[in-house]
This record gives C-alpha cells, structure tokens and sequence, in this order.
C-alpha cells in the first residue's frame, strides 16, 4: 500500500481545517445573533425604568413645590410607566418591521439567482 504523499497530506490537513473554520463560523454567527437579542431586551428595560424615573422625578418635585405628597408623585409614576410601555411597544414595533425586511430580503435572494 502506498504512502500518501507530502502533496496529498497537505491536502487533507487543508479540508480538516476549512472544516474547523466552518464550524467555527456557524458557532460566531449564533453568538453575534445571542447578543442582539440580549441588546434588544435591555434597551426594552431600560426605557421603562426610564419612564418610571422620570415619572418619579417629576412627581415628587412637583409634590415637594405644591405639598401635595404624594398624589403627584403617584400619578407621574403611574404616566411614566405608560410611557415607558409605549415607547418599549414602539420599540418592539420596529424591531418586527427591520426582521420582517429582513426576511423578505432574504426570500427575494434566490429567486433573483435562480
């Protein structure tokens, strides 16, 4: 049985290692994919808790000018978790829409090659 030659080892160490990278490749994208999903969730958060802290703000300096603690502080909380809810559905709204292109892009490519 013959040997394989330097050329033919070559050959197959190059295969294995394009296998790893894309092996590798499939692994990053996931990550990347992973990230985005947990970038969107914490900005969707965070402009809820924003809300609420501006509610909160603004009702109770109002409270402590007018002295009507804490029925202000109360409703400004109770209008900044609104906003916090709209803007994070707006959000979310936007996120389906730019998924949605993506998608249709992504369904419109073969055709295009085909």
């Amino acid at each position: 049985m013959p040997e394989p030659t330097e050329q033919q080892k070559l050959q197959d160490l190059e295969a294995k290692l394009d296998a790893i990278k894309a092996q590798q490749a499939g692994e990053t994208h996931h990550m990347e994919d992973h990230h985005a999903q947990a970038h969107l969730a914490w900005r969707m958060v965070i402009e809820l808790v924003t809300g609420l802290g501006i509610g909160f703000g603004i009702g109770y300096g109002l409270d402590g000018l007018l002295g009507t603690t804490p029925w202000l502080m109360i409703l400004f909380i109770l209008l900044g978790l609104v906003a916090g809810v709209k803007t994070m559905m707006r959000s979310a709204d936007e996120i389906q829409k730019k998924e949605l292109a993506k998608q249709a892009e992504n369904d419109d490519a073969p055709e295009a090659d085909g």
